[in-house]
């Protein structure tokens, strides 16, 4: 499956504005954790960082979507939709990837 087509069923999967809101929080938050970690040569934020970076996704899926998080299907595939995701939520344009799915992501590539 190729990220165009795991994209529409990444996007059906965080529909509730919280759990995006989780999810981008997490991502910022887990990223600048692991890049603390490269920068300091300290692996324990490494760590802190997956778990700062996925708990709170993971608990928005339990809490508000009910469904089970797709790192569990496709993680690589998972962790570039949130980095993507995140850009969305960022720029305000979430809600045009939403209604639109591939074909908005498509014409953004282009």
């Amino acid at each position: 499956m190729s990220f165009a087509e795991f994209w529409p069923r990444y996007l059906d999967a965080h529909r509730d504005p919280r759990t995006r809101l989780f999810h981008v929080a997490g991502t910022l938050a887990g990223t600048a954790l692991v890049f603390c970690a490269a920068v300091t040569r300290r692996p324990w934020l490494a760590a802190a960082g997956l778990a700062v970076g996925y708990g709170p996704a993971w608990f928005s899926h339990a809490l508000f979507e009910r469904n089970r998080p797709e790192t569990f299907r496709a993680p690589f595939r998972s962790l570039a939709a949130d980095f993507v995701m995140a850009w969305h939520v960022l720029r305000g344009t979430i809600d045009e990837q939403l209604a639109g799915g591939t074909s908005a992501l498509k014409e953004e590539q282009l």
